[in-house]
């Protein structure tokens, strides 16, 4: 016999496995930092799925995913070029800033506006002012920021969480007002960046 309870926590519950598997959708194009489920609603979802019979699923914050894939060695030049990016461009942002420095590079070498490669588009003349004559500089790489830099590169890659949608190829610090941000639409900001498409 069908129970209507029963039939609504299991599409609840199948809601939230979905939502776990793929990421948390609410933040996918979030601008400011958007906390953690609260223990209030982690339990809401927690005793839906055990009324539909599932496993509860692993929620697992920003900072949890970096401290896990963080690391001091990177795995190619192009994900050292992100992680140097990230670094030099963001070390001091919160992890949501730092995240949407590298997906404006990912974003970028997608866009076809841009050259194609991660590190092309780092290096480019004139593009971030760490770089100086094409050459990035080696980051710190003993640093807890440069092992935070290579986390936010493996997560931006995986691209399970984002904070930008894909045609944000720009930002710039609050502090400066360039005359190309007034002719472009502000997709929002992160900290002390101002993120465009």
């Amino acid at each position: 016999m069908y129970n209507p309870i029963r039939g609504a926590a299991f599409a609840v519950a199948a809601f939230a496995l979905a939502v776990a598997a793929w990421g948390t959708p609410l933040q996918a194009y979030a601008m400011e930092a958007v906390p953690a489920p609260t223990t209030g609603q982690v339990s809401i979802f927690e005793h839906l799925a055990d009324l539909a019979g599932f496993a509860r699923p692993e929620v697992r914050t920003l900072g949890e995913q970096v401290a896990e894939q963080g690391g001091v060695e990177t795995r190619s030049r192009e994900e050292d070029c992100l992680a140097s990016a990230v670094y030099f461009e963001a070390r001091g942002e919160s992890l949501e800033g730092q995240l949407a420095v590298a997906e404006v590079v990912m974003n970028r070498a997608r866009s076809g506006r841009y050259p194609s490669s991660w590190c092309g588009v780092v290096a480019q003349r004139s593009q971030f002012s760490f770089v100086r004559g094409g050459v990035i500089p080696r980051a710190d790489r003993g640093s807890e920021a440069w092992r935070r830099a290579v986390g936010v590169a493996r997560i931006a890659q995986q691209g399970g969480v984002r904070m930008l949608s894909q045609n944000v190829l720009w930002y710039h610090a609050n502090y400066v007002s360039p005359r190309w941000g007034r002719r472009l639409e502000r997709e929002g900001r992160i900290g002390a960046h101002i993120f465009y498409r």
